[in-house]
């Protein structure tokens, strides 16, 4: 056995905690060593396929175990901060899955308190790891798509309800996340507004627009109220634009060769000329790795080097603080609420 494996324990099998578990399992540097979930059927089904994994209904046997080094935590959002909080005063590394705490403060609290124990938090947002948000990454760096005009997300579905948080904070962190990576920038503002159908107290749409200095402005629609299933991202800059359509079995990202120029007229100073440009477009190869095993690679790098994941508690923090402005902004009919 390799005495450097990463020992990881995860917490709720249900939904997700199963791919947490079997990325990490794949891994060369981590191992899975127990799992927790209240109850017992969702046990059953995991053990019977990896039958050697040690199991608990109570959360805190991993938590003060001696044998392992991470807790992956995959339940309910409400649940976070507790079980996070007991992990990093028992000297465990963390992980969330998204998004990070209910409040900022609560976030807050835990960057404060993973810094002062040395530890590291990482935050399960996924598309961040994306093959396709990589390549984005890439063609914002290398400035082929020039200053940035604006970033424009759909995310839309019939379902899933959740019946403990709305649809910004089920959907909208995996479009904020890819808007806080691809931007790289700190928001200004936020306006939303959304309604709920159904007298639950849960919106199940919303519209969430994010200010960013220099006339920079982002948008986002979730929706669990759509007939059809759409995925898209558009970002637009001076030199080239951006289609990302997830749904796509191939060519999910496009760069488009299209613009418009302004170009003042030599009649009246207050004229303007506008005139469009119009090139190729075409898609470049992007890596078709799981997302989330990438995501093990850079928790791996960030325990074993020291290097900062792409996804921290700070990321997750600031997140947060986007959500919560969004639903305030949203109970209070679209007021601007700053960041």
């Amino acid at each position: 056995m390799n005495d450097n494996l990463i020992k990881v324990s995860v917490v709720g099998v249900g939904y997700w905690g199963p791919n947490i578990i079997r990325n990490f399992i794949s891994n060369a540097h981590t191992s899975v060593d127990s799992i927790c979930d209240i109850r017992s059927e969702r046990i059953d089904a995991i053990r019977s396929i990896y039958p050697f994994l040690k199991s608990t209904r109570d959360y805190r046997e991993l938590v003060h175990s001696s044998d392992n080094d991470l807790i992956a935590i995959c339940t309910p959002v409400f649940t976070h901060y507790e079980i996070a909080r007991e992990a990093l005063l028992a000297g465990k590394h963390v992980l969330l899955t998204k998004p990070m705490t209910s409040t900022t403060e609560q976030a807050e609290e835990l960057v404060n308190l993973s810094e002062k124990k040395g530890l590291k938090i990482f935050v399960d947002h996924t598309f961040m790891y994306h093959g396709a948000v990589k390549k984005m990454k890439e063609l914002l760096l290398e400035g082929k798509i020039g200053d940035l005009y604006y970033f424009d997300s759909v995310r839309v579905n019939l379902g899933l309800f959740q019946h403990d948080v709305n649809v910004v904070w089920d959907l909208a962190p995996h479009d904020i996340s890819i808007m806080y990576y691809l931007l790289d920038q700190y928001p200004e503002s936020v306006i939303a507004t959304g309604a709920d159908h159904f007298g639950t107290k849960l919106e199940d749409m919303a519209y969430l627009t994010v200010y960013y200095p220099n006339n920079l402005i982002a948008h986002i629609h979730v929706n669990w109220l759509s007939p059809v299933k759409i995925r898209q991202t558009l970002i637009a800059g001076s030199k080239r634009m951006i289609v990302w359509d997830d749904n796509e079995p191939s060519e999910k990202v496009r760069i488009y060769d299209k613009g418009i120029e302004i170009v003042p007229t030599s009649d009246q100073v207050y004229d303007i000329l506008i005139q469009y440009r119009t090139g190729d477009m075409y898609c470049p190869k992007i890596d078709t790795r799981e997302a989330l095993a990438v995501e093990v690679e850079d928790i791996v790098n960030s325990i074993q080097h020291g290097k900062t994941p792409i996804s921290d508690g700070k990321v997750g923090l600031m997140i947060v603080k986007i959500l919560e402005a969004a639903q305030y902004s949203i109970k209070h009919r679209g007021k601007e609420v700053k960041i």
